[in-house]
């Protein structure tokens, strides 16, 4: 009789609990190391986060009161994501430690919160449809960029995110009223637009009699008027106004319909741009998933309206519906699994070699893809090198224009004495010259009075080219740094002058 095998060693039980996570992890944290910048959609939880993080109880020296942005937004996603971050900025201060690696702290707080409600959905689909799918949708998920990249960058959207994850979870789980709370929290604390997933999966809970009418109106009304209640109650203090800020952005984008000042998309454009470049190759494959496996299409009927109904909004971003993508990957997973299942069928096998080199394909996009947004923060990049190229005790004012504050530049990029900012807005082209500012980082090549030291490139588009890599990005500059021409003192140091 053989010998029953060894017992997995501790290191191995962890390996196949967390190995998932652990490989999904990684290349969030990858993505947030490899490009530590923010952007203008990201200021307002970026600056709130630095804030609470360096200020505390200040609210005076808040950066939303001198710069509050078109509308105002819940403070509470980052009050939460400071917190959890609190302890290990804490050291990085006593150690005077750039606050850059505060910034990276944070977004890698949040990464580790997106995932672990993604987890637990994960854990649900495992359940639900066996570990092939499971690992299918690990997978696919990986090899995606936008999800992960996504992940540790604090938007609303990502912080909904979470809770929408959580909410997929438990209609996995079968717990139908926790999924409607999840998604109220979501919808009124974080983002307003959440209300068309509620709205679309609870009609759907409801005609297929999960719960009553009445039950689902006594967990809606109490849920929200308790999160109301919360959300006003803290921002009306940060803000220092009575305030419920996702009503405002309701009214804001959907009742004046003011949204669309920032572009707009034709009505087809998540369905034939938006989901493609963020699913790839799970797009074909969540079509598929639906006819091989009507299991799914209960789950994936509603998210989907969604989408058909976000589309009806003029103004569309990829990270608007970034909460479906999870769900309809599991839609894909089946797809895949199904073709693993009978990889060695005549027929199937093609079918099976093509998936993978359609894998293959998906891997290679994201890694395109990140190299664009890798150059895509210019303005961060700009304000890092001036840093490094002046190490002198001088002190020092640097003012950033719009367009640089919007490419990468964030408090956390901000350097203690003898550094000094201004943000100043509607300074004109001839006026830099009569202001006393030491540096200027701005988008425009040539100032009066000022001598351009150092361009930094960004991002403009990607070109296909005849020959290997049939793939080249496009960069020119974007954010040019300037010294005041009657200060030797910059003029003395080594610059590289300006493209």
């Amino acid at each position: 009789m053989a010998p029953p095998p060894p017992a997995p060693t501790p290191a191995a039980r962890l390996l196949r609990e967390y190995g998932w996570d652990l490989m999904l992890g990684s290349i969030a944290a990858f993505y947030a190391v490899m490009v530590p910048y923010t952007k203008v959609e990201e200021s307002f939880n970026v600056q709130a986060m630095h804030d609470i993080l360096y200020h505390n109880y200040h609210i005076d020296k808040y950066d939303h009161l001198e710069f509050p942005g078109v509308v105002p937004r819940t403070f509470i996603g980052a009050l939460v994501i400071a917190i959890l971050s609190s302890p290990a900025v804490l050291i990085i201060s006593a150690f005077h430690v750039p606050k850059i690696y505060s910034l990276l702290t944070v977004r890698l707080v949040l990464g580790c919160v997106i995932l672990t409600t993604l987890r637990l959905f994960r854990v649900e689909v495992k359940k639900k449809f066996g570990r092939h799918v499971e690992a299918f949708f690990v997978v696919l998920t990986a090899i995606q960029f936008h999800v992960l990249f996504y992940s540790t960058r604090p938007l609303p959207n990502i912080l909904a995110f979470a809770l929408v994850n959580l909410a997929y979870s438990f209609w996995f789980k079968g717990n139908y009223l926790r999924t409607l709370q999840a998604l109220i929290v979501a919808a009124v604390v974080f983002r307003c637009d959440m209300i068309l997933l509620l709205g679309t999966i609870g009609v759907t809970l409801l005609l297929s009699r999960s719960f009553s009418l009445m039950e689902a109106a006594k967990c809606c009304i109490s849920t929200a008027l308790l999160c109301i209640g919360f959300t006003v109650l803290v921002d009306s203090i940060m803000w220092q106004r009575i305030l419920w800020p996702e009503f405002e952005v309701f009214w804001f984008n959907s009742v004046l319909n003011r949204s669309s000042e920032w572009g707009t998309h034709s009505i087809h454009w998540y369905f034939t741009s938006a989901l493609p470049r963020s699913m790839l190759v799970a797009y074909p494959l969540c079509l598929v998933g639906a006819l091989l496996d009507r299991r799914i299409v209960p789950y994936v009927l509603p998210v989907t309206l969604f989408v058909v109904l976000y589309s009806k909004l003029p103004h569309k971003e990829l990270r608007f519906i970034i909460a479906s993508v999870p769900m309809f990957n599991v839609s894909a997973s089946l797809a895949a699994s199904r073709l693993y299942n009978n990889r060695k069928k005549t027929g199937w096998n093609f079918l099976y070699v093509l998936m993978l080199g359609a894998f293959l394909v998906s891997l290679g996009y994201s890694a395109v893809s990140f190299m664009a947004s890798y150059s895509n923060y210019p303005g961060g990049h700009a304000l890092k090198a001036l840093h490094e190229a002046d190490s002198s005790m001088k002190e020092k004012m640097v003012h950033i224009d719009a367009f640089t504050a919007m490419s990468g530049v964030s408090r956390f990029c901000e350097n203690g004495y003898p550094w000094r900012y201004s943000k100043e807005e509607g300074i004109s082209v001839e006026e830099y010259q009569n202001r006393n500012f030491t540096y200027l980082l701005n988008e425009r090549r040539y100032i009066s009075g000022y001598k351009c030291l150092f361009g930094v490139d960004g991002f403009s588009r990607a070109r296909i080219q005849p020959r290997s890599p049939p793939l080249s990005l496009v960069k020119v500059p974007k954010v040019f740094a300037h010294g005041n021409a009657g200060d030797p003192g910059i003029l003395s140091l080594d610059w590289p002058g300006c493209p």
